[in-house]
């Protein structure tokens, strides 16, 4: 079968220098969800299925999918500035938001700088710390001419297995779909991307965010078989996490469950 497409609404909006591609579905509560790499706002889909009563916000981060081009600065400022400047093109004032990977760095430095806008956070299998040690793909992609031929080497089978040994339970038709979006520009843009995220940018951060959350409903929902961030790290943002024995795509491995937590989640919340 194809992966769903769910969203029944997409448009265009200039944040900044990016033309930023948003889909949506829904109505209530605004919901921001912030997709990681390789992904595009695809990797909601499943999940954003089972939350009908919510205005569920899905955009292309810089870079990826039909966002572009990508952010010229890169500092954590420049990225929660960008969803500062997204979640006002859309009209939000406040609202929830979900993060992962990569878009849990842009969320998390948002979140850091504007927690007054925030009425939840939801935030997935991400990194925000300054010990961290990136995992073999990343020490790859940040190392000048092995990463470009890494990137020029991923053939479709090394792409899926690749990310399928990420979540062992991710759909097929995910991965595929995941590889098709990786375009050309988007491999160009990780690279540099990933070359600016030296986990020494972390420092402070980490408890600046922990600071500036602490009055906001936050949840974390890990799944501890992800290969590239330790479950350890789940436990470091300042509230108890919801373990479960999926990888590091839990949204796509069990997206009934991550459904039903956010839910809940935005409810208690209101």
């Amino acid at each position: 079968m194809a992966w769903p497409q769910p969203f029944t609404k997409q448009r265009t909006v200039e944040v900044g220098k990016v033309s930023t591609y948003v889909a949506e579905v829904g109505d209530g509560p605004p919901v921001v969800f912030l997709h990681g790499n390789p992904d595009t706002h695809s990797v909601w889909a499943t999940t954003v299925g089972g939350l009908g009563a919510m205005r569920c916000i899905a955009p292309d981060l810089p870079g990826f999918g039909k966002s572009q081009p990508p952010l010229e600065d890169l500092s954590l400022d420049s990225q929660g500035e960008w969803v500062r400047d997204l979640v006002t093109a859309l009209g939000l004032d406040q609202f929830h938001l979900v993060v992962h990977d990569v878009g849990g760095v842009y969320g998390l430095a948002f979140a850091a700088l504007h927690p007054q806008r925030l009425r939840s956070l939801t935030i997935l299998n991400t990194i925000f710390f300054p010990d961290y040690k990136w995992h073999l793909f990343g020490r790859i992609w940040r190392t000048r001419g092995l990463g470009e031929v890494a990137m020029a080497l991923s053939a479709k089978w090394l792409f899926v297995n690749q990310l399928r040994r990420g979540s062992k339970a991710m759909p097929r038709e995910y991965a595929d779909l995941a590889f098709t979006e990786f375009t050309a520009p988007t491999k160009r843009h990780v690279l540099r991307y990933y070359r600016a995220a030296d986990p020494s940018i972390w420092e402070g951060w980490d408890t600046k965010l922990r600071t500036a959350i602490a009055d906001v409903p936050t949840q974390v929902l890990w799944g501890d078989s992800d290969p590239f961030i330790a479950s350890t790290f789940a436990e470091r943002f300042g509230v108890a996490a919801r373990h479960t024995p999926h990888g590091h795509w839990l949204m796509t491995e069990d997206p009934e469950w991550c459904a039903s937590a956010i839910a809940a989640h935005v409810a208690s919340a209101a």
